[in-house]
């Protein structure tokens, strides 16, 4: 009911008004940065002082005024562009073609053109606050003897400045995708968004200056090959000439002219920058920590309450920012933690308690879900450890979801929060979209399936001699796995009896036609086919580490979770007077220890215990990649906060066999 309501206020509200305060703020910054590159642009250190007194006429001339208004309205764009493609959950491509997808989507194309128009306009403003020999497109050619008529010839460097500057856009927006930098991560320690602007602005220095000196070296080599077309294309619509008796810079000795590479290099290192902050501050602004009111007096204000917001879907910046207040106020905040522990009037009912602590629970319980999903998929892919198949034992996981998370599951299913599948999902829309496929998802009916992988993994029949225990200790018929809870049986609570114990009424298959026979031998054929081809392997195959990154690639709402419930039950040993966090302790135990042990199971996988290299030479925040080793060290740290709060009160809450004897390792520190 509070839905639209809720997300128009929210995004109307707080989320506009933060980026509207971010490229305000970089609009301020826009006079001193240009000013700094007219310094940088027409400093000569055998006259310092006629370069201060060019430097200051140049500021206040009428071209330079235009020239900041036309920057003015790129850096408006720009704060556009990134409040329209940011998100909170990365975009991680699991495969080299999926990376190739995102590059090629047609909403990416439209924002790489954009980028380039503007890279132009920069580049231009550029030119003429540099001045000199980049001012104008065209002049006149120098006339002959005998030759009266007036010819306009091509200024071929200021040509290449706008071309740069092209290039130079282009590349900051196909960057943005390969290093995610759209994605917006919060802070652990909150700061003041002076420290931190301050202190991400050497980071971005260096990362402009960097990027800027490896486009323009990679624009450089494009031009030496590519560089005649551009000239041709502008000499023919601007009916221009070509002046002989200059060296064309599409060559060696063109391009080796070092003030042209400084300028190239001034005017890239500029754009960069400028762009630069005006993402770093709109981070700043849109991850800036609101609070939430825990309760309300007034009924038309309830949408905008904690334990509402919680249960929202879309937009996930504002459950995000939800879930960090809460993580604080469990913390810090004894009289905000006083209300959620409340019970309401008349009724004497723990709303906000259940509110709460119903939406976490179900997060974690979609991550167990989740890696659940994947380790079935991994060990159906070959790479898990095969069961004995003398004994089959029930795991705590499996345990628990007929006994203590059955409770949490059964009133409602809850949507998944999975990575997006692309990057350019807007998320300030509040409409909800279709859950999304999963990051690892088996590629069994990928066109480039091994066939020795579906004869693998086929179904085998009852009177197949494979069918049962094989007796050789070298080829051996997987039996049931761990962790294959089925999802769909966990909707309702009560799990479904598996086609294995109740046996089925046999069906008649259909006997396929003729052409479809036809056609599924040719789709075999092709399969085959490009499955031998080196290239095509290349691209299609997952890659392990990026595919265990999306995984947790929404872990950080997840921790904030396991935070604030961690916290909150520590506090209600001497705080909640009324006793309604202890009801649901037992549930809380057995959720976390059920995801405890399926993020143990994960870790034990190959390429999920490596920790990646952060790299430091790029804009795009990299946080996301050490989420699960985050995620394990909140999970182990918040099972210990409630163990050592409660110690053997512990002891007298009803929980199975298998997540008593994983408790008693936390109660006696052995975990």
């Amino acid at each position: 009911m509070f839905s639209t309501e809720q997300t128009c206020w929210f995004v109307r509200k707080v989320i506009c008004w933060r980026a509207a305060a971010s490229t305000a703020w970089a609009v301020l910054l826009l006079g001193p940065i240009t000013a700094a590159l007219v310094i940088l642009g027409r400093f000569s250190l055998f006259h310092p002082i006629q370069t201060i007194s060019e430097c200051l006429s140049l500021l206040t001339s009428a071209s330079a005024v235009f020239s900041l208004i036309l920057l003015c309205g790129v850096i408006l764009m720009i704060g556009f562009l990134n409040l329209e493609y940011y998100t909170v959950i990365p975009t991680i491509a699991c495969s080299k073609i999926a990376l190739l997808g995102q590059l090629l989507h047609p909403r990416q194309l439209v924002n790489s053109a954009v980028h380039c128009v503007m890279g132009i306009v920069v580049a231009w403003c550029c030119a003429i606050t540099i001045g000199g020999r980049y001012e104008t497109l065209g002049y006149t050619c120098p006339q002959s003897d005998g030759d009266s008529s007036s010819q306009m010839c091509l200024n071929e460097y200021h040509l290449i400045l706008l071309l740069a500057g092209a290039f130079v856009g282009l590349s900051y927006s196909l960057l943005g995708v390969i290093h995610n930098m759209n994605y917006i991560s919060f802070h652990t320690v909150q700061q003041y968004k002076y420290l931190r602007f301050k202190g991400a602005l050497p980071l971005v220095v260096k990362c402009s200056a960097t990027q800027a000196l490896y486009s323009i070296r990679n624009f450089i080599v494009v031009y030496f090959f590519l560089g005649y077309i551009p000239k041709a294309w502008f000499c023919k619509t601007l009916n221009l000439y070509l002046n002989s008796s200059v060296h064309p810079l599409d060559s060696i000795a063109g391009l080796l002219d070092l003030s042209l590479v400084y300028h190239l290099w001034i005017s890239a290192s500029f754009l960069l920058f400028t762009w630069h902050i005006t993402l770093v501050l709109f981070r700043i602004f849109v991850t800036e920590l609101y609070s939430f009111p825990v309760q309300s007096s007034f009924t038309e204000d309830a949408h905008q309450c904690l334990a509402k917001v919680l249960n929202e879907k879309q937009p996930m910046i504002l459950k995000f920012l939800a879930l960090q207040d809460l993580a604080l106020l469990s913390q810090h905040s004894p009289s905000r933690r006083c209300q959620v522990f409340s019970l309401s009037q008349p009724g004497g009912h723990p709303h906000n308690w259940n509110a709460i602590s119903k939406e976490c629970l179900s997060m974690l319980t979609d991550l167990t879900q989740r890696l659940v999903a994947y380790h079935d998929t991994v060990a159906t892919n070959g790479r898990a450890k095969s069961l004995s198949t003398g004994s089959e034992r029930k795991t705590s996981s499996e345990t628990s979801v007929t006994s203590g998370t059955e409770d949490l599951m059964s009133p409602r299913p809850t949507l998944l929060m999975k990575t997006p599948a692309s990057v350019f999902a807007r998320s300030v829309v509040g409409t909800p979209r279709t859950p999304l496929t999963a990051p690892f998802t088996p590629d069994l009916d990928s066109p480039f399936a091994s066939p020795a992988l579906r004869r693998l993994t086929a179904p085998v029949e009852q009177c197949s001699p494979w069918f049962g225990t094989v007796q050789s200790p070298h080829v051996m018929r997987r039996g049931p796995k761990l962790w294959s809870t089925s999802t769909d049986s966990q909707v309702n609570g009560s799990p479904q009896s598996s086609p294995a114990s109740v046996p089925s009424p046999k069906q008649e298959p259909s006997k396929p036609s003729l052409l479809a026979q036809f056609l599924q031998n040719r789709k075999e054929q092709v399969k085959n086919f490009l499955a031998k081809r080196v290239l095509i392997m290349y691209l299609f195959n997952k890659l392990p580490e990026a595919s265990s990154q999306a995984l947790f690639a929404d872990s950080q709402a997840h921790i904030w979770a396991l935070e604030g419930l961690s916290y909150l039950v520590q506090a209600s040993f001497s705080e909640d007077q009324f006793g309604v966090v202890q009801t649901a302790l037992p549930s809380i135990l057995s959720c976390m220890l059920v995801l405890q042990e399926a993020v143990d199971r994960h870790f034990k996988l190959p390429h999920a215990s490596s920790k990646p290299v952060r790299s430091t030479g790029s804009m795009g925040d990299s946080t996301h990649k050490t989420l699960r080793f985050a995620l394990r060290a909140t999970l182990k740290t918040a099972i210990y906060r409630i163990t050592t709060t409660f110690g053997d009160h512990l002891n007298a809450i009803q929980m199975s066999a298998e997540h008593r004897k994983r408790l008693q390792q936390f109660l006696e520190y052995k975990e």
